[in-house]
């Protein structure tokens, strides 16, 4: 079984890492770790010189943020698996976070997306948009959407 495992690093990245440490997995299985950096920033141009800002120093923290995320969600799901070795692999994304899961969920052939629901309500879903259901909606494969205790009282 392929699965891709999207966290953020926040309480629902690793309450979509704590559903993945329920999974069975030996020898044979991959897991995917994935933390996707969006760098779509609000271009403001001064009037006076055109100004566009200089986003590198923004991109080089974001990428070390994503790689700690990264590094600490792996460390936190192999004693899960402890006497059984599934292939784990991680990789920092850049752009949106529903296209590129679900992009690098085709690439990766992967069997289940696994990724943490914030539990948007209406208005935010529609100022903010919703990751986990643009990904239902366009993946290939199965999605697991995980939520928190917090999203169901």
């Amino acid at each position: 079984m392929k699965i891709l495992l999207a966290t953020d690093g926040t309480k629902y990245g690793e309450a979509a890492a704590d559903m993945l440490m329920n999974f069975n997995l030996t020898d044979g299985d991959e897991v995917k770790v994935v933390s996707v950096v969006d760098m779509a920033l609000p271009l403001s141009v001064d009037i006076y010189g055109g100004y566009l800002p200089d986003t590198t120093e923004i991109e080089k923290v974001a990428r070390e943020n994503a790689e700690k995320v990264l590094e600490a969600t792996t460390a936190r799901i192999k004693p899960a698996f402890d006497g059984k070795y599934p292939a784990i692999s991680s990789d920092v994304l850049f752009g949106s976070p529903d296209s590129r899961i679900v992009e690098t969920a085709e690439e990766f052939e992967a069997d289940l997306i696994i990724l943490g629901s914030h539990g948007y309500k209406r208005w935010e879903r529609l100022l903010l948009g919703s990751v986990s259901d643009s990904v239902v909606h366009h993946a290939h494969c199965s999605v697991l959407v995980v939520r928190t205790s917090e999203e169901t009282e």
